[in-house]
């Protein structure tokens, strides 16, 4: 099976069940225009994340990795008139470019943006004893991994819902060779295993964005009272 019917087919089912949309659409174009990675997830995995958020009932959603705010955008959307979603961004460029897409798709409003490493971010979030978030969605670096999961369990709520992007990479995270971003997923996959307050499982895709998938991990007991 070629990568060309993986996106075929993947096209035929965005046309379906997304179709255009005139914000999303600009947001992207915004992102390339301002020299951003094209890194995003793709209209799919989008409307998966809305979904999701939609299922969790969620009023708090906290995002690691916002690059130029196309998921955040999907997950704002989810949320209910008094919902908030927190992201957290490295680069000052790529938060800037965000920003006016939030702007422009009429949710900046519901979002709080941070700009910095976003593990010194987590950290204050927690000093700050913010209310715990419904859903995490973490699509950063992925030697960080396991950190942005160990800090989102502390930030969660029993049956918080944590979404991890990119854990197959092409099955690197199977390979021998040394691959920095994909040990850093085997380790987080390993602590994961071992912590009973989480359960996950992995569900690999294909499709626009090549071969790669997610990770899910549902809190089953929260960190704090």
């Amino acid at each position: 099976m070629s990568d060309q019917t993986w996106k075929a087919v993947e096209a035929y089912f965005d046309g379906e069940l997304i179709g255009a949309d005139a914000v999303l659409d600009a947001a992207l174009r915004a992102s390339a225009a301002a020299g951003l990675p094209n890194i995003q997830v793709s209209a799919s995995q989008g409307k998966m994340l809305y979904l999701l958020a939609l299922t969790q009932a969620a009023r708090r959603i906290l995002e690691v990795g916002t690059l130029g705010g196309y998921s955040a955008l999907w997950l704002a959307r989810a949320l209910p008139p008094q919902g908030r979603l927190v992201t957290l961004e490295i680069d000052p460029h790529h938060a800037e470019i965000a920003r006016r897409n939030f702007e422009h798709g009429g949710v900046a409003d519901r979002i709080e943006q941070h700009v910095g490493p976003a593990l010194d971010s987590l950290a204050r979030l927690r000093a700050q004893r913010v209310a715990p978030f419904d859903l995490v969605f973490i699509d950063a670096d992925k030697p960080n991994n396991l950190n942005y999961v160990q800090a989102a369990l502390a930030l969660s709520r029993e049956g918080t819902l944590i979404v991890v992007d990119n854990v197959v990479r092409e099955g690197a995270v199977i390979e021998p060779a040394p691959d920095e971003a994909a040990e850093g997923v085997r380790r987080m996959t390993t602590w994961i295993a071992r912590e009973a307050r989480l359960s996950g499982t992995v569900i690999q895709t294909v499709g626009e964005k090549g071969y790669d998938g997610f990770l899910l991990a549902r809190v089953q007991v929260a960190e704090r009272a």
